[in-house]
Protein backbone atom coordinates (compact mmCIF):
# COMPACT_ATOMS: atom_id res chain seq x y z
CA UNK A 1 0.00 0.00 0.00
CA UNK A 2 1.36 3.57 -0.94
CA UNK A 3 1.87 6.49 1.90
CA UNK A 4 -1.11 8.24 -0.15
CA UNK A 5 -3.40 5.27 0.08
CA UNK A 6 -2.72 4.80 3.55
CA UNK A 7 -2.93 8.20 5.26
CA UNK A 8 -6.95 8.27 2.54
CA UNK A 9 -7.21 5.19 4.67
CA UNK A 10 -6.41 5.97 8.22
CA UNK A 11 -8.41 9.40 7.26
CA UNK A 12 -11.38 7.69 6.14
CA UNK A 13 -11.41 5.94 9.39
CA UNK A 14 -10.69 8.84 11.60
CA UNK A 15 -13.86 10.38 10.11
CA UNK A 16 -16.43 7.11 10.50
CA UNK A 17 -15.48 7.19 14.42
CA UNK A 18 -15.93 10.91 14.57
CA UNK A 19 -19.16 10.90 12.82
CA UNK A 20 -20.32 7.69 14.93
CA UNK A 21 -19.26 9.30 18.58
CA UNK A 22 -21.59 12.03 16.90
CA UNK A 23 -24.69 10.28 16.00
CA UNK A 24 -24.38 8.05 18.37
CA UNK A 25 -23.95 11.16 21.19
CA UNK A 26 -27.46 12.04 19.66
CA UNK A 27 -29.40 9.26 20.52
CA UNK A 28 -28.85 7.08 17.37
CA UNK A 29 -27.94 3.14 17.76
CA UNK A 30 -25.32 1.91 15.84
CA UNK A 31 -26.16 -1.33 13.68
CA UNK A 32 -23.24 -1.96 11.38
CA UNK A 33 -20.17 -0.51 10.11
CA UNK A 34 -18.77 -0.68 6.49
CA UNK A 35 -21.54 -3.10 5.77
CA UNK A 36 -20.40 -4.73 1.71
CA UNK A 37 -22.10 -7.06 -0.96
CA UNK A 38 -21.47 -7.23 -4.42
CA UNK A 39 -23.61 -4.29 -4.99
CA UNK A 40 -20.75 -2.14 -2.98
CA UNK A 41 -20.65 -0.89 0.37
CA UNK A 42 -22.47 0.97 3.21
CA UNK A 43 -20.38 2.94 5.98
CA UNK A 44 -22.76 2.90 9.02
CA UNK A 45 -26.07 1.78 9.42
CA UNK A 46 -28.33 3.49 12.16
CA UNK A 47 -31.54 3.24 14.01
CA UNK A 48 -33.10 6.90 14.17
CA UNK A 49 -35.94 6.23 16.13
CA UNK A 50 -38.30 3.78 13.97
CA UNK A 51 -36.38 5.22 10.70
CA UNK A 52 -33.48 2.68 9.46
CA UNK A 53 -30.44 5.28 8.34
CA UNK A 54 -27.98 4.48 5.69
CA UNK A 55 -24.98 6.73 6.90
CA UNK A 56 -22.51 8.17 3.94
CA UNK A 57 -19.63 9.31 5.70
CA UNK A 58 -16.97 11.51 3.52
CA UNK A 59 -13.88 13.05 5.46
CA UNK A 60 -11.97 15.79 3.86
CA UNK A 61 -8.34 17.27 4.72
CA UNK A 62 -8.80 19.99 2.79
CA UNK A 63 -11.46 21.65 0.04
CA UNK A 64 -8.86 21.67 -2.42
CA UNK A 65 -10.72 19.10 -4.48
CA UNK A 66 -14.30 19.80 -3.63
CA UNK A 67 -16.38 19.33 -0.52
CA UNK A 68 -17.10 16.23 1.12
CA UNK A 69 -21.10 17.06 -0.16
CA UNK A 70 -19.74 17.00 -3.62
CA UNK A 71 -18.87 13.57 -3.33
CA UNK A 72 -22.21 12.48 -2.99
CA UNK A 73 -24.40 12.31 -6.86
CA UNK A 74 -27.10 11.37 -7.69
CA UNK A 75 -25.95 7.73 -8.65
CA UNK A 76 -24.11 7.67 -5.62
CA UNK A 77 -27.56 8.50 -3.74
CA UNK A 78 -29.38 5.87 -5.42
CA UNK A 79 -26.67 3.43 -4.74
CA UNK A 80 -26.91 3.95 -1.12
CA UNK A 81 -30.67 3.54 -1.30
CA UNK A 82 -30.52 -0.15 -2.98
CA UNK A 83 -27.84 -1.15 -0.71
CA UNK A 84 -29.40 0.12 1.97
CA UNK A 85 -32.79 -2.01 0.98
CA UNK A 86 -30.09 -4.77 0.49
CA UNK A 87 -29.00 -4.54 4.27
CA UNK A 88 -32.61 -4.61 4.94
CA UNK A 89 -33.30 -7.77 3.56
CA UNK A 90 -30.26 -9.26 4.62
CA UNK A 91 -30.89 -8.60 8.34
CA UNK A 92 -34.46 -10.50 7.60
CA UNK A 93 -35.93 -6.79 8.69
CA UNK A 94 -39.19 -6.36 7.44
CA UNK A 95 -40.27 -2.78 5.65
CA UNK A 96 -39.03 0.38 7.54
CA UNK A 97 -38.35 3.92 6.18
CA UNK A 98 -35.03 3.89 5.25
CA UNK A 99 -33.02 7.69 5.20
CA UNK A 100 -29.97 8.50 3.20
CA UNK A 101 -27.61 10.30 5.62
CA UNK A 102 -24.28 12.31 5.03
CA UNK A 103 -21.72 13.02 7.31
CA UNK A 104 -19.22 15.29 5.91
CA UNK A 105 -15.84 15.43 8.07
CA UNK A 106 -13.23 18.85 7.00
CA UNK A 107 -9.63 17.62 8.81
CA UNK A 108 -7.53 20.59 8.68
CA UNK A 109 -3.81 20.61 9.19
CA UNK A 110 -4.29 22.97 11.77
CA UNK A 111 -7.50 22.96 14.10
CA UNK A 112 -10.18 21.21 15.40
CA UNK A 113 -12.21 18.54 12.92
CA UNK A 114 -15.81 20.38 11.83
CA UNK A 115 -18.58 17.54 11.50
CA UNK A 116 -21.49 18.60 9.72
CA UNK A 117 -24.30 15.86 9.80
CA UNK A 118 -27.37 16.62 6.96
CA UNK A 119 -30.06 14.26 7.24
CA UNK A 120 -32.24 13.11 4.28
CA UNK A 121 -29.98 14.06 1.37
CA UNK A 122 -31.82 12.13 -0.90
Amino acid sequence: MTTTAARNLALGHYGETLAVRHLTQRGMVLLDRNWRCDAGEIDLVLRDGPVLVVCEVKTRSSTERGTPHEAVDEVKLARLQRLGERWRQARGIGPVDIRVDLVAVLRPRKGASVVEHIAGIG
